[in-house]
Parts: structure tokens; C-alpha cells; sequence
């Protein structure tokens, strides 16, 4: 994927508190692992590590649905990165899925 693109998705996942920054990582948390695919491209296209993925819990949609939350974490290499920056601009401390924020 190529570095403009990548960053503007991740600039989305970041103003939809889907990806939050704690220390040197970019956490991204989401319902579907299709996601988590892109998202892995999107941190190849600018140069960084993809790191993990695990599943973190169950996540109830609706009365009779459960689906699974994945955790995926990944490092970028430069430390004054536009997108860190776009971070503490735009983005959270908690991901919308942590029951720290609700």
C-alpha cells in the first residue's frame, strides 16, 4: 500500500478511536480480522513492524450475537512519525472498545 494512502486510513482508525498510540506502539482494535489485515498493510506501506494479533474478548452485538475482539500491535519506526503527532492532536487514550471509556 502506498505511504499516502496508508496514512489517511490510519488518520480514520485514529479519529474513530480505533487505533491509539501508548509508548513506541500503535494499538488497533476491531471487530472483523479482515481489518486487522489492513491494517497490517497500512504499517508495512510506512516503513514499520507489524507486531501481533490476539484476541482479546467477546464483544456482544445485539441480544443474541457474539463476536470476537482483536488486538493487534505494531511499531513504527521513527519516533517523530506525522502520525503520532496526528495522535495527540485527534486521538484518544482508550480505543472504543475499552470499558475503561464508556
Amino acid at each position: 500500500m502506498l505511504p499516502p494512502v496508508a496514512s489517511k486510513k490510519m488518520q480514520a482508525w485514529i479519529r474513530s478511536r480505533h487505533l491509539i498510540c501508548s509508548g513506541n506502539f500503535f494499538i488497533f482494535e476491531t471487530l472483523e480480522y479482515s481489518t486487522v489485515e489492513r491494517f497490517e498493510e497500512c504499517v508495512r506501506g510506512l516503513g514499520g513492524t507489524f507486531i501481533s494479533v490476539e484476541p482479546v474478548r467477546k464483544v456482544w452485538i445485539g441480544n443474541h450475537r457474539q463476536v470476537i475482539l482483536y488486538q493487534a500491535k505494531a511499531s513504527l519506526h521513527t519516533p517523530h512519525h506525522d502520525l503520532k503527532q496526528y495522535w495527540i492532536k485527534y486521538g484518544g487514550f482508550y480505543t472504543r472498545f475499552d470499558e475503561r471509556s464508556c
